[in-house]
């Protein structure tokens, strides 16, 4: 049964694995490394990298924190117990070109007082412009990797993600979805291996899935209408970060280091009143798919 430092050790690879692929297909940006250390338990290594060929600003964050649990994430999770202990990787990717998709990953591991525990994570794609190929794409190489495990792990994943990725006061989804899942641990089907084993696997879909869109939309055309329509989907993504993320909230109830937490946050992001977009353009059409249970495997 993987322990906790094997969980941590892997995660730590994965994030060295990563930042090695974003670096070599950005060509330009490389990644600054800043160490911390929890006053109450633990730290992380932060690593951001700016003003790439490709990369506008981007964040692959490892952290092994542990400590007191705070009453009010104890009353959150419902749980009890003294101390906690929480590793994983998270990411977020925000590019220059607005047909390159700004994409967000994260898995995680959590403890409680040494006996509860679970997994977490997941990964989304949030396009500035829906391109119904490149989500087709995706969700295909999700559901390969969640069906290698559970038969229904896609479909209820996905679901999941749907309903988590909403932007309620915007009634529309953050992007096209992907997966979420959330305190995962063995049952009668699936071992803790089982389960450590699909968030690897989830774990090693980033780099060859999101290389191969930066390539792709890299080469693309844009002008100033593109860009400023790129700012408001920003926007959009800093107003569900701000409001909804679990995981922004947990790292502020834990007193969590504010640069790692807010490293989701794009460099330039825009707000403009009404904004209506034109009849049959593609930033309509964007619109409208920005909705629930689509099945973008077979759209």
């Amino acid at each position: 049964m993987p322990q906790k430092e094997e969980i941590a050790d892997w995660f730590r690879e994965l994030q060295d694995d990563i930042c090695q692929q974003l670096e070599q297909t950005d060509g330009k940006a490389k990644f600054h490394e800043d160490n911390w250390d929890r006053p109450g338990g633990g730290g992380g290594r932060t690593r951001i990298m700016r003003d790439g060929n490709i990369i506008e600003k981007g964040g692959v964050n490892f952290s092994a924190v542990h400590g007191e649990l705070p009453s009010k994430i104890k009353e959150a999770l419902g749980v009890e117990g003294q101390d906690f202990y929480a590793t994983g990787i998270s990411i977020v990717i925000h590019p220059i070109n607005p047909w390159v998709p700004i994409i967000h990953m994260n898995t995680r591991y959590f403890e409680i007082s040494g006996e509860t525990y679970w997994f977490g994570g997941g990964i989304d794609l949030t396009p500035h412009y829906i391109d119904k190929e490149q989500a087709r794409f995706f969700h295909q190489q999700i559901k390969d990797v969640c069906d290698r495990y559970d038969e229904h792990y896609y479909t209820d994943h996905k679901k999941w993600a749907d309903d988590y990725f909403f932007i309620k006061h915007r009634d529309e989804t953050r992007g096209v979805g992907g997966i979420f899942f959330d305190r995962m641990k063995e049952d009668k089907e699936h071992s803790k291996r089982d389960i450590f084993n699909y968030v690897r696997d989830v774990g090693k879909l980033f780099a060859p899935v999101y290389t191969k869109f930066m390539k792709e939309g890299a080469k693309k055309p844009y002008g100033e209408d593109e860009k400023q329509w790129q700012l408001l989907r920003r926007g959009r993504y800093v107003e569900f970060n701000l409001v909804y993320d679990k995981g922004t909230k947990f790292g502020l109830d834990t007193s969590g280091r504010i640069e790692s937490i807010l490293m989701s946050l794009p460099k330039l992001a825009s707000w403009e009143y009404n904004v209506v977009p034109e009849p049959q353009s593609n930033e309509e059409e964007t619109i409208n798919l920005l909705r629930k249970e689509i099945d973008w495997i077979n759209i």
